[in-house]
């Protein structure tokens, strides 16, 4: 259906489409966000639905990436084929800005669009735009107005101009904008935090726990400015150790309805792009009022426990107190205390004793079931002007799991005792108040269906398992076998993709993937909202409130997610685009690497040893035609039968990058192996061909099936 067809039309259009697949049924009709293409087709994402739905570009309705979109389904999904509908309705418009390239032509401007998820340049109004201070060959972030039906282009305003292009600061904003993140406080924000009182009174000081005299340290990056947790160590005379888990008192100073709690509030989280970070609290609260810096006495949030040397929590007490940091570490400088094995002073001392606790938290977590998922990172070093110089490997090492094991035994602590309302018995309470929970669910079966069988293809015999901790057994027990050979990677990235996604939530159903029965976030006020509500909440608990409002906190608990998600895609983003410029001047070099992902065109490689992702386009691939093998995630040539599997070793050519559209694209060197590998089936003696057609006709088979099963359900 064109554009130029009138309502009546495209309402005749549908019918005789419902007509034509369901009778006189209607076409099952479907809500979900827009991602768009940089040709004009988009796909409809429906929440907690796997397949997306494609819309060519004459039936969108004009909608753009990010709106939310009415979509009838025309058509099932066949094999590999997606499913495909037809916007009936934008519902609502998105708010995110697009970003692009002010043109200023006589009394028209535009903003022109590089972008992989905007086919279109936008109309400006002249007069908005100057007074903004746009000219042209700036960047500029844009908010779509209206696209009218018979439109050629939107029409949008201008609510940031960022700067020229190229330059490091506008390049980061852009992203930032590009997500509908601030990269900046407000006058009246900056002015409320700056009122804030550094002095703390007899008054501030009332109703809490002293440990000022109490050994406490702080172990963070080396590069951190804001000190949020701080660990306290005291050897008690029964044998056992009381330790401490201190964190910023940020709710003490930031009150609901101030200018900074509601910028917070907004914020959701702090932003850690490549090369900077976007607090969620001004300068002020998160540098210096509420970071536990050394020699400094700071106002805190403590849980304090009594362990025994076996690692055994005897006891456990939550509340306001008041601290004196003795030494300000980083990872390295405890890495080495730990390597060394032996202190030379007290603070060494209690990071030895800490960390022999530490290992046994872990061991028996992980026994308990949690997820092992390691994964190397990679941290791009950048220059004094924001310039790419390097890509490093970081190591996660025994200091970061000692500070992990104990923030884990903090949150976990917290989240234990509003669930059980104070009992810490280990069964939820009917009586337990509104709270504010980190949760996540058990993962995918049929997601780890399909990674058993997939993991079959290499030799390995993965558990069968019915789900709960049996699934992480099983999961845990693959990746282990798979440690250290050439598929692992492919392996766990499946793993990872049969995982749900963490959230917050007022409905505990634990933490699954760390294998807790009960778990908030309580350790980082200063760059998480959720443990800014935390805190309050367990305030007013302590203080005998009764329970607040679980619609209030629900409402909140989806912000907080929402605004979590769009900081990592940023965070990816900004990543992703040091990573192309990293690339810039490597066109034509070669690189050893791996296959670490297939889709229907193309095949992504991450090179060796900086781990940086591009995409071979299948149609430069010239020996062959390559289809896509959904079911076993790989390629297999249509006539001479070679294969790529997740994790085969590949020998790629750097053959271009665009940095606004944060694009690498490289090319084949080597190829794959020969041939579908050799089933175990009457296939073994089939000649090539006839192999190639069968997996192909087999993964369709799986593929349908799979639809059909989904259709029942």
């Amino acid at each position: 259906m064109s554009r130029q067809k009138s309502s009546r039309d495209l309402r005749r259009s549908v019918r005789n489409a419902g007509n034509e697949r369901k009778g006189q049924k209607d076409l099952p009709r479907l809500t979900g966000k827009v991602l768009m293409s940089r040709e004009g087709h988009i796909f409809v994402r429906v929440e907690n639905d796997p397949d997306d739905i494609y819309v060519k570009s004459s039936k969108t309705k004009n909608a753009l990436h990010g709106d939310i979109v009415l979509v009838a389904l025309t058509k099932e999904k066949v094999g590999n084929k997606s499913r495909e509908g037809e916007v009936l309705s934008i519902v609502e418009r998105s708010t995110k800005p697009f970003v692009g390239v002010l043109h200023f032509v006589g009394s028209q401007v535009w903003l022109l669009m590089q972008s992989k998820t905007m086919p279109y340049d936008i109309e400006l109004d002249q007069q908005q735009a100057l007074q903004m201070g746009g000219k042209t060959g700036m960047k500029a972030a844009v908010v779509v107005d209206s696209f009218e039906r018979y439109a050629t282009s939107p029409k949008g305003h201008v609510v940031d101009v960022l700067g020229m292009p190229g330059e490091n600061d506008t390049e980061m904003h852009a992203i930032l904008s590009e997500f509908g993140l601030p990269y900046r406080f407000e006058p009246e924000v900056e002015n409320a935090a700056d009122k804030i009182s550094e002095e703390i009174t007899k008054k501030d000081l009332k109703g809490r726990k002293d440990f000022r005299d109490t050994l406490t340290f702080t172990i963070d990056p080396f590069d951190a400015k804001d000190f949020d947790d701080a660990l306290s160590f005291r050897p008690l005379p029964n044998g056992n150790y009381e330790v401490g888990v201190h964190i910023a008192d940020v709710s003490y100073y930031v009150t609901p309805g101030t200018a900074v709690d509601k910028e917070a509030q907004e914020r959701g989280t702090s932003v850690y792009l490549v090369d900077r970070t976007v607090p969620m609290l001004p300068e002020k609260l998160c540098n210096k009022l509420c970071s536990l810096r050394q020699d400094e006495d700071k106002l805190t949030f403590s849980a304090v426990f009594e362990i025994t040397p076996q690692a055994k929590v005897e006891s456990q007490w939550i509340g306001r107190t008041v601290i004196c940091s003795n030494r300000r570490m980083d990872y390295e400088q405890a890495q080495a205390v730990i390597d060394a094995g032996k202190a030379n002073d007290e603070v060494e001392e209690a990071i030895l004793k800490l960390n022999e606790l530490a290992l046994i938290f872990r061991k028996k977590r992980f026994s308990a079931g949690a997820m092992s998922f390691d994964r190397p990172e990679m941290k791009v070093i950048c220059d004094e002007k924001g310039k790419p110089i390097d890509v490093r490997q970081t190591e996660s090492t025994e200091s970061h799991w000692l500070i992990e094991e104990f923030m884990l035994l903090a949150n976990r602590t917290v989240a234990e005792f509003i669930a059980t309302d104070g009992k810490m018995n280990g069964t939820a309470s009917k009586k337990a108040k509104t709270f504010v929970y980190r949760i996540h669910d058990e993962p995918n079966m049929e997601k780890v269906s399909n990674l058993r069988e997939y993991a079959a293809g290499f030799g390995y015999q993965m558990a069968e398992a019915e789900g709960g901790k049996s699934v992480a057994k099983a999961l845990n027990g693959l990746l282990s076998s798979a440690k250290d050979r050439p598929e692992f990677s492919a392996l766990q990235i499946m793993a990872l993709r049969s995982m749900a996604k963490a959230k917050y939530s007022t409905e505990n159903i634990g933490h699954y993937g760390l294998a807790f029965k009960f778990y908030t976030h309580f350790t980082s006020p200063i760059r998480r909202y959720p443990d800014t509500m935390v805190h309050r909440l367990l305030s007013l608990y302590l203080d005998g409130a009764d329970s607040q409002s679980r619609d209030y906190y629900e409402q909140q608990c989806v912000h907080a997610t929402e605004r979590e998600i769009l900081a990592a895609e940023a965070e990816r983003a900004s990543i992703k685009y040091k990573l192309v410029e990293f690339m810039q001047d490597k066109i034509g070099q070669e690189f050893d690497g791996h296959v670490s992902g297939c889709t229907e065109w193309g095949m992504y490689v991450e090179v060796e040893p900086t781990k940086i992702e591009g995409m071979v386009p299948l149609r430069t691939i010239k020996q062959d035609f390559f289809d896509f093998d959904e079911a076993h995630c790989r390629l297999i040539g249509r006539r001479t039968g070679k294969v790529f599997n997740l994790g085969d070793p590949v020998r790629i050519r750097v053959k271009s990058t665009s940095l606004e559209q944060k694009l690498l694209d490289y090319e084949l060197v080597e190829t794959a192996q020969e041939s579908v590998p050799e089933p175990q089936t009457e296939m073994k003696h089939s000649s090539r061909k006839a192999m190639v057609k069968e997996a192909i006709k087999k993964s369709k088979k799986i593929a349908e099936a799979k639809n059909s099963h989904k259709k029942r359900k």
